[in-house]
């Protein structure tokens, strides 16, 4: 058995595991707010990393200026957002606002397309060197700055909802909507700080992840493989959806070496946080830390 290798992707999936949860704990934010599951996800991880993109190629931003840039372009996207398209479907069912998130990721998607192309574009150089050597392992700075800025956020994301005001107006928006609404918090303020901050934190992973395999329309793809870790920590735990991000992270890489070494199929890479979401669904389908619901009729 390789050991080198298993302990490489090990300490991979453990990075990689950190950026799916921050992007779990987006879809966690916005269901725990407005109870509706957002799967435009991905392309706001697309979008983040295009817009980063043309701050440092056309405009010839450095990289310490154009990414700061790009999350306040995405703040203010995901207000504008929620403001112009999705706030007049409050009161609408829960599954019209689902159906209205997939169209807006495809609209996204041929917006992107027809903007910047269909062709994948490599990100500009960010970094001097292409690895760095951390214990005998080769890790990219891109991931390593990931991984920081994961950390950081998710301790931003604690604090956040422990200590501040306007967390704790969104943790009691979460409980009960009109509850919250009759002790004088503003829902729609809520609401739009959701899908803002959600928008913001899913462009890091987008230029990570740009900044490593390019950009392109397969970006989207990504906050479909972070589904899988937001359902099996539970769509209503901030927790879970940072445990689930590193189970997800860690069975890839795992599953990488199994089928590299011996199985030899080629896709299990891709394919086994699905197998993960479906196990979960019929075993614990509110997740590992999810909240279960009973009604009493």
């Amino acid at each position: 058995m390789n050991t080198d290798l298993l302990l490489q992707l090990l300490v991979n999936g453990v990075i990689i595991g950190t950026l799916y949860g921050v992007v779990a704990m987006t879809f966690v934010l916005i269901y725990k707010s407005t109870q509706v599951v957002n799967f435009a996800q991905g392309e706001f991880l697309l979008i983040g990393a295009w817009v980063c993109w043309a701050f440092l190629v056309h405009f010839e931003m450095p990289f310490w200026l154009g990414f700061p840039l790009t999350l306040v372009f995405m703040f203010a996207f995901g207000v504008l957002l929620q403001v112009v398209v999705l706030r007049p479907m409050l009161g609408e069912p829960i599954i019209s606002v689902i159906m209205l998130t997939i169209g807006l990721s495809i609209v996204f998607q041929a917006a992107m397309s027809w903007i910047f192309g269909v062709f994948a574009q490599p990100f500009p150089r960010v970094f001097e060197t292409e690895s760095v050597n951390i214990l005998g392992l080769n890790v990219q700075p891109a991931y390593l700055l990931s991984f920081v800025i994961s950390l950081v956020i998710m301790v931003g994301f604690f604090a956040f909802f422990k200590y501040s005001r306007m967390g704790l107006a969104m943790r009691a928006t979460a409980f009960d909507q009109q509850v919250a609404a009759s002790l004088g918090i503003s829902v729609h303020r809520v609401f739009t700080l959701a899908w803002a901050i959600s928008a913001m934190v899913s462009a890091v992973a987008g230029v990570t992840v740009g900044m490593v395999n390019g950009v392109s329309s397969a970006l989207s793809f990504f906050g479909i493989k972070v589904f899988p870790a937001a359902i099996l920590g539970g769509l209503d735990s901030i927790v879970g959806a940072v445990a689930g991000g590193l189970i997800i992270g860690l069975l890839e890489n795992v599953a990488q070496f199994v089928d590299g070494e011996y199985l030899n199929w080629g896709n299990l890479y891709n394919i086994v946080p699905f197998y993960v979401l479906i196990i979960i669904l019929m075993i614990k389908p509110y997740g590992l830390f999810g909240t279960k619901k009973i009604e009493r009729i």
